[in-house]
């Protein structure tokens, strides 16, 4: 049969370097499907929910660098989306939607599933969201998705009613008035601040004596760079949640994660240093960052319009932050006075001595610290690793030491529960000879994690390495709020609302042809690790832990302080293991 818009879709993404869809079939894309059905070079992952696929075209694009794809069928399957589309955008990753929608004589008849999707997609995809009214158009809405997707690092959205799939494709439109004629081209450009901006970036980190480094997501590929212009300045590194895999967590001078998950170091260094350059983040909260005027500041984003908005900076470079920081480094004077590295270096040594001390410290029945220290050692080479938001976030970002070549990320701007499953699914098809680990906890994972292990369960066996290790934190609570609802707002955990149901997960992974491991004994945790990354399937491990452990900030607020105290005051059901949890924290 001749090809129809639907095969010239595939056929121009494909164009594109894309391989990989992700989605969930219906009438509305019902010409795409049939398409794929045909295709042989695009592979289609079957999500369980929408909202996932999104997830993991997400994640696709962060372990990649590549546009990441999701389809979905109009109305229902067009909304559930959004949320993960979301999460793209706003941690700035290129995602292209491909959506369907009602027959054109349909719209506007109030027809069942019938949607206005250019009002729906018009924040979430609003750097380009178009409708394909007429297959000469497919073309440059196709082109023009993935240029602009790359181009801005952003989501952007083709609408296809599903009449319009099942035309006959026009791959050329006609050379006449009215028409666009576009192409499948592109390279990225290299950018690069102009030479006498540099020059000035280098003059205030010279004149620095305490120079703390910011890194995120947009260092991530400026390893070696970041390394040497630390070693020159002196420099400690401290990580926004994004930038966590930017650099070795064994280099005496990271400092480790920033802001309310941070670190001790990292809160230290930002409170004491005297410059302060900060590359590729857009780590949001000013509280953790030099106070304005005790430092001066030098930034280097990609993106001009987030410069200077987190701390008012002296110089903003607009940049790619490797090859802006291989133009500064021969203007950097190597720091021979070198007692505020060293007085980072201990800190940064008696840190990760008390996180060690701190894992080990019992608790009802398993402490989540430790089950984060015990992987530490273990962690396969070029592990990727991915966190839910809430509670696992806490540990993973202050407990999970990276090494070099791994891979990790998590929701950072969204923060939106659920995408940690879905994203080492994502990793998983990309690299399907490496080890993916993802932390999810027991709300994340009854709310949509469960579905995506049925996802792993079906494609498994495909795999070239099937290792795919899910860690649970079953702790019966919605963890995260309940401790903000102590910190912040003068309240004892409300059982009602925190209290989830208890769940045999590793029963539940069995059931699926899965390997499943319960872990509710301290001693167990690190042969429960050892099995799960030498099983032969898909592995999840259910690890029973307290949820009165806290994660204390790298430094309590008096309002903080006022808050935990009123909530004990007020009664809080948990007060007994709290008190006695934190307390043996704030002696370690």
């Amino acid at each position: 049969m001749a090809d129809t818009v639907g095969d010239f879709i595939l056929k121009r993404m494909s164009e594109w370097g894309v391989d990989r869809v992700f989605g969930f079939p219906g009438d509305g894309i019902g010409g795409l499907v049939a398409a794929i059905g045909r295709d042989d070079k695009i592979d289609f992952v079957q999500a369980r929910h929408e909202e996932s696929a999104a997830f993991m075209a997400c994640a696709h694009a962060k372990f990649t660098g590549e546009v990441g794809v999701c389809v979905a069928t109009s109305g229902p399957g067009a909304i559930h989306l959004l949320n993960g589309l979301y999460d793209a955008r706003l941690d700035h990753q290129p995602v292209v939607a491909i959506v369907g929608q009602q027959a054109r004589a349909a719209l506007g008849g109030s027809y069942q599933q019938e949607v206005d999707l250019r009002t729906l997609f018009k924040d979430v995809a609003g750097a380009y969201v178009e409708t394909c009214s007429t297959p000469a158009q497919m073309r440059h809405l196709i082109d023009r998705a993935f240029r602009i997707a790359k181009s801005e690092r952003t989501v952007t959205c083709v609408i296809v009613p599903n009449d319009v799939q099942e035309l006959p494709a026009v791959e050329e439109p006609p050379r006449a008035h009215g028409t666009v004629h576009s192409s499948a081209a592109f390279s990225t450009p290299r950018v690069v601040p102009a030479e006498e901006d540099i020059e000035r970036a280098a003059s205030i980190l010279n004149a620095g004596s305490r120079v703390a480094i910011l890194v995120g997501a947009g260092a991530l590929e400026a390893t070696d760079e970041v390394i040497e212009v630390a070693e020159r300045l002196g420099a400690g590194v401290a990580k926004a949640l994004l930038g966590k895999a930017a650099l070795p967590d064994d280099l005496p001078f990271v400092t480790g994660s920033i802001g309310l998950l941070g670190t001790e170091p990292s809160d230290w260094m930002m409170r004491h240093c005297d410059t302060l350059l900060m590359i590729g983040s857009r780590f949001p909260y000013s509280e953790f960052l030099p106070a304005e005027g005790d430092a001066r500041g030098v930034q280097i984003d990609l993106d001009p319009t987030m410069l200077s908005i987190r701390y008012p900076m002296e110089v903003a470079l607009t940049g790619d932050a490797a090859a802006t920081l291989r133009a500064l480094i021969p203007r950097l004077e190597r720091k021979e006075k070198r007692d505020w590295r060293e007085d980072i270096e201990k800190r940064v040594a008696d840190w990760w001595e008390g996180v060690e001390k701190r894992a080990m410290e019992e608790a009802d029945p398993v402490n989540p610290e430790r089950v984060f220290w015990e992987l530490s050692s273990r962690l396969p080479e070029n592990a990727i690793i991915s966190a839910d938001s809430g509670s696992s976030a806490n540990w993973y970002a202050r407990a999970l030491r990276i090494r070099r070549g791994m891979k990790a990320s998590l929701s950072g701007t969204l923060a939106t529960m659920c995408p940690g499953l879905p994203y080492a699914l994502a990793a998983k098809f990309a690299y399907p000879d490496r080890v993916p680990i993802a932390f999810v906890g027991d709300g994340a994972m009854q709310m949509l994690g469960i579905t995506d292990l049925i996802t792993a369960s079906k494609y498994w066996r495909g795999w070239s390495d099937p290792r795919l290790v899910v860690c649970v934190l079953s702790n019966g609570d919605l963890n995260q709020v309940t401790w903000e609802l102590r910190a912040m707002a003068d309240s004892p955990r409300v059982p009602e609302t925190q209290d989830v149901p208890r769940m045999d997960f590793a029963a539940y992974a069995e059931l699926l042809g899965l390997k499943g491991i319960t872990v509710d004994t301290p001693d167990a945790i690190g042969a429960a690790w050892d099995a799960a990354l030498a099983a032969d399937r898909p592995c999840l491990i259910n690890a029973i832990v307290d949820p009165d452990v806290p994660t204390l900030p790298p430094h309590i607020t008096w309002s903080q302080a006022k808050s935990y105290a009123t909530a004990l005051v007020k009664g809080d059901p948990e007060s007994g293991g709290i008190v006695r949890q934190t307390i043996k924290r704030v002696l370690t």
